[in-house]
């Protein structure tokens, strides 16, 4: 089995730590997610990985939230047989392949050139699939997406790792180019951001985290256009799948809403149409 060499920094190189969590969550006799194809991928990768440090943690809440993110874009194909589906800052996911979308539908998987080069390593080529190597926050990559049809943007794990200012950004620039268009997100709250950063920071030896969101319509400020549609506490929304010790943090926080609200799940529209 040939090794694909792995050699990312800073935020790039969570992308081993959520691949790794799924990976951990497929190996489960219960598992939440049963993502095989990612613990086939973390076999083949030339990276120490025993620095991911209390990594067991966050695998269920890694596969719950991905799972949850799978169910909103199988919801959105449902309902558009030909679309568009962006997935920023893809990381190493395997999202396409859970999904498997139909041949009405084109997908785009952006990512950092170093991360797109191991994942076109990593796993086969499909129809109807690119990659698109570019940071999200620059505005080259919005033209290699086409326009005009109904367009999924996918931002899983990706918020909190922008200044707000790039935040704001991004997501104009998203509504400009897509009316129409329906995008799923995740965030931290500012609590979560100081907190989860803190234990990032141990294991990668650098502040990851910059962008806290405590109310999620923060973005309907930024763009006229922009219409928050779901926010999803992402405890509640992982339900009996996270070990019992996050159910009853859950059940203990529900009354005080900075930890309540840790980590949200957003769906938001662009008004007007594709």
């Amino acid at each position: 089995m040939n090794q694909v060499k792995v050699r990312l920094g800073d935020a790039m190189e969570t992308a081993v730590l959520t691949l790794y969590g799924k990976a951990l969550d497929a190996r489960d006799p219960r598992p939440i997610l049963g993502d095989t194809m990612a613990a086939d991928a973390i076999e083949r990768i030339d990276y120490d990985v025993t620095r991911l440090r209390r990594v067991e943690r966050v695998a269920a809440s890694a596969a719950a939230r991905a799972k949850h993110f799978d169910g909103w874009t199988r919801e959105f194909l449902a309902a558009h047989e030909r679309a568009t589906v962006v997935h920023l800052a893809a990381g190493l996911d395997t999202r396409v392949w859970r999904i498997d979308p139909g041949p009405g539908v084109t997908w785009y998987d952006v990512d950092f050139p170093e991360v797109v080069d191991v994942r076109a390593k990593l796993y086969p080529e499909r129809a109807n699939y690119r990659l698109i190597g570019s940071s999200v926050t620059a505005s080259e990559w919005l033209e290699r997406v086409p326009t005009g049809g109904p367009t999924l943007v996918v931002a899983e794990g990706l918020t909190m790792y922008l200044r707000p200012e790039e935040g704001h950004a991004l997501f104009r620039r998203i509504a400009d180019r897509f009316p129409g268009a329906v995008i799923v997100f995740d965030t931290h709250n500012r609590l979560a951001v100081w907190m989860v950063g803190r234990s990032l920071a141990r294991m990668f030896g650098a502040p990851l985290l910059r962008w806290g969101i405590d109310d999620p319509r923060e973005l309907e400020r930024v763009h006229p256009r922009l219409r928050c549609l779901d926010v999803v506490n992402a405890l509640s929304a992982a339900g009996t799948a996270l070990p019992l010790g996050a159910r009853v943090f859950a059940a203990l926080t529900r009354p005080v809403r900075p930890l309540r609200d840790l980590g949200l799940y957003v769906r938001y529209e662009v008004a007007g149409q594709p």
